[in-house]
């Protein structure tokens, strides 16, 4: 077996363990045991994040899973829920690729080496947060140094301790929050000067 092959057969592998895992989270009100999705914060999010999954469509993705509205028990239609979506097959130049949507989705795409995941990365004109999924300590260095965002998890999403800095980079936010870094963030510094 080529090793282009070996490299298609592993996209293929992950891809449907991220499938498998999206279709797996339960979706409903935090307040229910097991639940790993809930809804969005208003009725104008969900129109966006749901314009985003229609442009997709538009623009050519392949959708693997998701992309519309999971269907909820009666007393909870009137919720603001979304699929979590995965898309693949979309150029670097997608909207759906390119911006920040704040919904359940993503786009996967194949790399060939560490410098070109460093350059699709930093390609856009957002950096809040990125994940670097690796075995190697070195690349998992290389990779926080040089991806342009504001917080880079290795091996996790969303681990956190709210005494350290949180916020992004480039068009995703200027300032930190969380420990002494709020303490800039959320106060005016003031000059007073007194002749006497």
């Amino acid at each position: 077996m080529d090793t282009s092959t070996e490299l298609a057969n592993g996209l293929d592998r992950d891809i449907a363990a991220l499938k498998a895992k999206a279709e797996a989270l339960k979706i409903g009100p935090s307040s229910e045991t097991g639940v790993g999705l809930g809804p969005l914060i208003s009725a104008e999010h969900k129109q966006k994040v749901l314009s985003y999954y229609a442009r997709a469509k538009d623009e050519g993705a392949t959708i693997v899973t998701g992309g519309g509205v999971p269907n909820m028990p009666a007393a909870l239609t009137e919720g603001h829920w979304v699929q979590p979506t995965i898309w693949t097959g979309l150029p670097e130049t997608a909207s759906v690729v390119r911006e920040e949507i704040f919904g359940p989705c993503c786009h996967i795409a194949p790399f060939d080496t560490e410098d070109e995941a460093i350059a699709l990365a930093n390609a856009t004109d957002y950096g809040l947060a990125t994940t670097v999924w690796t075995s190697n300590l070195g690349t998992a260095h290389r990779m926080a140094r040089e991806i342009e965002v504001g917080l880079c998890w290795i091996n996790s999403w969303f681990l956190r301790d709210l005494r350290t800095a949180f916020g992004g980079a480039k068009a995703s936010g200027i300032g930190r929050e969380g420990g002494v870094h709020s303490l800039e963030f959320y106060t005016e510094l003031r000059n007073v000067m007194i002749k006497l």
